[in-house]
C-alpha cells in the first residue's frame, strides 16, 4: 500500500510511470541491460534523450525560438549561470525577493554580476508576492528574475509582470501547473524533482537570441550556447532523471496537458485552503490570500507542540512528509501534479479529526 506523500521534493510521481519504469529497469526493451548501464551515445538512449526534449517543448508549448536544455546541478547552479551568461559590463540583473529561494538566487547571482532587489519582501516577513507596480527597475536592467513559487514559504507569484524587461524565472516547484506566457521570457528553468521526475536534471528553456549574445568567457560547462550546440550532451547527461522526466511529460500529456494540471492544482489547493480558513483559527495560513501557493500549502496550529503532535499523528494515518521546512517550522503539504485527490481528502479528514480532539 502506498502512503499519502506530501513531500516538497523529491515529489510523489505517477504510479503508472513508476510501474512502466519498473518493467523496463533490468532489461530495457530487450537490450539485456538497463538504460542506465548503456552508453549515453547509444541509439536507445539517444531516442530517450531527444524524445524528452521534444516532449518538453510540446507539453509546455514553447515557441520555436527557444532551445530546450537538460542540465545538471539543479536549479541552484542556474542561480550562477544566469548572470554569467546574460550580463555584460554595465548591465544589471533585477530580482524579486519573495523568500528563501529568491534570496539564494540574488545572493548567488551577486558573485557573478551586478544585481539588485527590485522588490524585497523581507521587511514584511515574506507574507506575499508583489503587485507589478511595486517592482522598481533601474536603468540598464538586462532581465528581471522572479521565483514563481516559494517551496518553503508557500508563496506564489499570481501573475508574471510585464514591465518591458525580459523575464527570467525559477519555475522549479510550479513546472507543469500553469501555462507560461512565453513572449515575456528570455529564460525559464527549474529542477525536475518538484513536478517533473526524480532529482538530477534542471529543465531550462532559453531564447536563441540570448544564446547568440551570451558570454563566451566561461568554463565550458557553464556556457548555455555549448549545451545547446551539443543537444544537452556536452558531457554525460543525467540519464535516469531524463528518462523519467520524459515519461512524466508523456503522462501529463495523456492526462490533458497543462490546462488540466492547472485545473487540478486549483481544485486540490482550494479544498485544503477551505479547510484551513474554515477551522475558526485552529489552522491558519501565514500567506496573504492572493499570494498563496497551489503547490506548497503551509499552515500553522495554535502551538508548536500541537504542530509536532499533528505531524506525528498524521504519519500514523499514512499521511507523510507534512513537517514544515526546518527554517520556518509549521506544517507544509505539497500538492504536486501526481498527488491524487484522495490524498487531499484524507488530509482534510484527518485535520477535522485532529481539531475535534485538540481544540
Amino acid at each position: 500500500m502506498r502512503v499519502h506523500n506530501f513531500s516538497a521534493g523529491p515529489c510523489t510521481l505517477p504510479v503508472e510511470v513508476l510501474e512502466e519504469a519498473q518493467a523496463e529497469f533490468v532489461d530495457y526493451r530487450g537490450a539485456g541491460m538497463s538504460l542506465i548501464e548503456m552508453s549515453h551515445r547509444s541509439k536507445a538512449y539517444d531516442e530517450v534523450h531527444h524524445q524528452a526534449m521534444r516532449k518538453a517543448a510540446e507539453v509546455f508549448g514553447a515557441p520555436d525560438d527557444f532551445e530546450v536544455l537538460l542540465l545538471g546541478g539543479g536549479a541552484t547552479l542556474q542561480f550562477a549561470m544566469i548572470p554569467m551568461n546574460l550580463l555584460k559590463q554595465s548591465e544589471l540583473g533585477a530580482y524579486v525577493d519573495t523568500g528563501a529561494w529568491a534570496t539564494r538566487a540574488v545572493e548567488d547571482g551577486g558573485y557573478h554580476g551586478d544585481v539588485y532587489r527590485a522588490w524585497d519582501g523581507r521587511d514584511e516577513g515574506y507574507r506575499r508576492a508583489p503587485r507589478p507596480e511595486e517592482v522598481a527597475l533601474q536603468p540598464n536592467t538586462r532581465y528581471l528574475h522572479v521565483t514563481a513559487n516559494e517551496t518553503i514559504g508557500g508563496i506564489r507569484l499570481p501573475e508574471f509582470p510585464d514591465l518591458g524587461v525580459p523575464l527570467v524565472a525559477d519555475l522549479s516547484s510550479e513546472y507543469m501547473s500553469r501555462p507560461i506566457p512565453w513572449d515575456r521570457f528570455d529564460l525559464v528553468y527549474g529542477g525536475a524533482q518538484k513536478n517533473l521526475g526524480p532529482a538530477g536534471v534542471a529543465l531550462t528553456f532559453v531564447r536563441r537570441s540570448v544564446l547568440e549574445t551570451a558570454n563566451r568567457e566561461l568554463a565550458a560547462y557553464l556556457r548555455y550556447d555549448l549545451h545547446a550546440a551539443k543537444d544537452s550532451m556536452f558531457n554525460t547527461p543525467p540519464v535516469f532523471a531524463i528518462y523519467m522526466m520524459g515519461k512524466v511529460l508523456g503522462w501529463v500529456e495523456s492526462e490533458g496537458g497543462l490546462q488540466e494540471m492547472q485545473r487540478r492544482a486549483e481544485a486540490k489547493a482550494g479544498r485544503l485552503y477551505a479547510a484551513i480558513d474554515g477551522s475558526g483559527g485552529f489552522y491558519r495560513s501565514p500567506v496573504e490570500q492572493d499570494s498563496r501557493s497551489l503547490m506548497n500549502v503551509v499552515f500553522r496550529l495554535p502551538t508548536e507542540d500541537l504542530e509536532r503532535d499533528f505531524v506525528a499523528a498524521a504519519a500514523d494515518r499514512d499521511l507523510v512528509n507534512l513537517k514544515g521546512h526546518r527554517s520556518v517550522g509549521g506544517v507544509r503539504a505539497s500538492l504536486y501534479n501526481a498527488l491524487p485527490n484522495e490524498s487531499v481528502e484524507a488530509l482534510v479528514g484527518f485535520m477535522e479529526d485532529f481539531q475535534a480532539a485538540n481544540a
